[in-house]
């Protein structure tokens, strides 16, 4: 029998931790887990981490992502080797409560130094919040030509529901949301932004075929209302379906299809309890005139983004939505059949047992993902790296 000394065992770690090190400082992809879904494996990688929270991401080229973080910075993140570059040129955010440095689209066709990012974030006017969405142009690492294309009317003492996502839907427009900033009254008021969903022209202009231009008690800007808190929109490209994800009060999280100058509800219908005592919110879960939602989610996963998956990497998954869970920590993928309704629910990766924040398909088709840890993943097929 071979005789192990301290020696040994001290090398043997030695050279072991020597490996670890060599992965961290290489900015190397760390394994996390794997997995099934839909006959197909998987794996998640760690890609970076320490991104304090990382609200909203997207690809400026094939290898690179510009990831917002809440407190008011962004960076750049290089998928191929973890390399991590601080972006400069942006403006001054109120990064109070859930306000702060929030979404971020590249505009399609998308294409440096030329193109269009589109932000949001929360701005303070006059000692108060509102959710604002502007554009910028990057050259290397610098944001430049920034343009704020709507300073919203959503002022609140609040630092609560400030929404909020972007979409485009590759006609001309795109799409953001705002929540009702911690207001009930404002999800049925049109005269403020607030508990909206909107729409403009890529440049900021309203576009004529809004459903409340030339409304006398209505923002122009409104495309439907009603919302209590949507932190995910995903348009389907294919359908010309517009999607949304939002939070409920405790309890009542819901997916909406979204249409034309409709109505969602909030705070008038709810699936949710008040978070004092189990006495319901509005009047019910479903009145004439109010759309009702796709899904509803008892008890509330906190829904924090949604895409819709395209994909050639997981071919079982296409045209399947994903979102990210903060409160049940997962990512939480549903499928809708022709007609909009919800048939299937899966919860994926809830072994990392973190607050997924945001999401975004790469142009491989795999999922990148990020955590309210500051880490950021990647979910690919197994052993495709």
């Amino acid at each position: 029998m071979m005789k192990i000394t301290f020696y040994d065992l001290f090398t043997r770690n030695l050279a072991m931790l020597f490996v670890i090190m060599l992965f961290s400082f290489n900015g190397l992809a760390a394994p996390a887990l794997t997995g099934t879904s839909s006959n197909m494996s998987f794996q998640v990688d760690l890609i970076a981490s320490n991104l304090q929270i990382p609200w909203g991401m997207t690809f400026i080229s094939p290898q690179k992502l510009l990831i917002t973080q809440r407190h008011g910075k962004a960076v750049i993140v290089d998928t191929t080797d973890s390399s991590i570059t601080q972006v400069n040129g942006l403006p001054e955010v109120d990064a109070k409560g859930q306000g702060g440095l929030l979404d971020v689209a590249v505009e399609p066709a998308y294409k440096a130094p030329d193109g269009w990012l589109y932000f949001t974030y929360s701005k303070a006017v006059n000692d108060r919040a509102v959710t604002v969405l502007a554009r910028s142009r990057l050259t290397e690492n610098t944001l430049t030509h920034w343009q704020e294309l709507l300073v919203s009317d959503s002022a609140s003492s609040t630092y609560r529901h400030f929404g909020s996502r972007i979409a485009f839907d590759l006609q001309g427009h795109l799409f953001f949301s705002i929540g009702d900033r911690g207001e009930r009254p404002n999800g049925q008021d049109l005269t403020t932004h607030a508990g909206s969903i909107l729409r403009l022209n890529l440049d900021g202009a309203v576009p004529p075929d809004n459903p409340f231009v030339g409304h006398p008690t209505a923002l122009p800007e409104i495309w439907s209302y009603g919302h209590r808190n949507p932190q995910g929109l995903a348009y389907d490209t294919t359908t010309q379906q517009l999607w949304t994800i939002e939070h409920g009060p405790r309890g009542g999280d819901e997916i909406n299809l979204i249409e034309k100058g409709k109505n969602y509800g909030w705070p008038i219908t709810s699936h949710g309890k008040e978070y004092w005592g189990p006495i319901s919110v509005g009047e019910s879960t479903e009145k004439e005139g109010i759309e009702s939602p796709k899904k509803v989610y008892i008890p509330s996963i906190a829904p924090g983004s949604l895409i819709l998956y395209t994909g050639n990497a997981f071919p079982n998954w296409q045209g399947d939505l994903f979102a990210g869970a903060l409160k049940l920590q997962h990512i939480n993928r549903t499928t809708p059949d022709s007609k909009g309704n919800i048939i299937a629910e899966e919860r994926l990766v809830s072994e990392l047992n973190q607050r997924i924040r945001a999401l975004i398909q790469s142009p491989e088709g795999w999922i990148y993902f990020s955590t309210d840890d500051g880490n950021l993943y990647r979910l690919s097929p197994l052993d495709e790296q």
